[in-house]
């Protein structure tokens, strides 16, 4: 009851990468930078066992961004010539990458998953880029069509997902940022390519909607979203509906009404229960807390404890705080309510 796990994403240690950016430059090449790459998924490994995770993931230590980790073995993209574009629905411009070609998969893209099975015996978490999210963060040059260029790289996901389930990966988690940012499109052929991306997997399946990382241009996006934030009441019946089993949401020191839940029947429910926007560490009591309001909304048996998102740009030793303050938390609230 009230398993623990995480968004996905944790800080890269110094030795790997720069500290507390989202978007770090690695500090080495070649076999030296995949050996950091693996000292740093052993690290949090242990860090997130310690803790009292019940289930865990790589940190995404071996990718510098949580889209373009994958679209770095995706052909079809010409990432010498970006274009700026307005992503999240222009909710800020970026310099993006452009797809030129009809996509294709250069070969694996996430071999390190084998190296977190080898190394624990917790169930595996593996996170990847939802398919919205990613066309919303490239730009289209070939295909001159968005719901087309989603379905083809729902393809490619779906391709590598396999090959992570064959590793060993109980968890495949897709990031749908985006669904908040598109909420009549995520309801429809945003489901239809996850569907796409999950056919044929056998281990639990899993969407990750939040209102994403505490960086700047997302706080100066929530103070507009007034005192409830409702983008969830779109899409969330028909997600209700889907073959995915789980959704993982933003909850905890945020406007989302916590009633929303109710619309999710059916479904495992990961509750974030650690603000990833703010450097105050919850307490267990905070955590548990969290948790019980969730009852009132989810049955308990389907209710997992997670964070709001990834912990990707924080610092890593408020990371580590927040992983036990989860650990204790899901532990506390089990003494409580079971």
């Amino acid at each position: 009851m009230f398993e623990a796990t995480l968004a996905g994403s944790l800080p890269k240690p110094f030795w790997l990468a720069e500290t507390d950016k989202l978007w770090p430059q690695w500090k080495s090449e070649g076999k030296e930078r995949e050996i950091a790459k693996r000292d740093a998924t052993l690290f949090w490994l242990k860090a997130q066992e310690d803790a009292g995770l019940d289930i865990v993931s790589d940190g995404e230590q071996s990718r510098q961004h949580f889209v373009h980790g994958f679209l770095e073995f995706v052909d079809g993209i010409d990432r010498e010539h970006k274009v700026k574009m307005g992503i999240r629905n222009n909710r800020y411009d970026a310099m993006v990458p452009q797809v030129v070609s009809k996509l294709s998969l250069k070969g694996r893209a996430h071999p390190e998953a084998k190296i977190a099975r080898a190394h624990t015996k917790k169930k595996l978490k593996f996170t990847l880029p939802g398919p919205m999210t990613i066309v919303d963060t490239v730009a289209d040059s070939h295909y001159g069509d968005r719901v087309k260029m989603a379905m083809a790289f729902a393809e490619l996901l779906n391709k590598e997902a396999r090959a992570l389930e064959a590793d060993g990966v109980d968890v495949i988690q897709f990031d749908e940022p985006a669904f908040n940012a598109f909420t009549k499109e995520a309801g429809t052929w945003g489901i239809d390519c996850l569907h796409c991306a999950i056919d044929g997997l056998k281990c639990t399946t899993a969407v990750h909607i939040c209102y994403g990382y505490g960086i700047q241009q997302n706080l100066d996006w929530k103070k507009t979203l007034g005192g409830e934030w409702r983008q969830y009441e779109e899409f969330f019946p028909a997600l209700a509906k889907s073959r995915v089993k789980q959704v993982s949401l933003e909850c905890i020191h945020s406007h989302v009404p916590p009633d929303m839940m109710r619309l999710l029947e059916g479904k495992d429910v990961l509750v974030g229960v650690i603000d990833v926007a703010s450097n105050i560490v919850e307490t267990p009591q905070e955590v548990a807390d969290t948790i019980g309001l969730a009852m009132k909304f989810v049955p308990k048996d389907r209710i997992f404890a997670c964070t709001n998102c990834g912990l990707a740009p924080m610092d890593r030793e408020i990371a580590l705080k927040k992983l036990e303050a989860l650990g204790a938390g899901a532990k506390l609230a089990r003494e409580r309510y079971a």
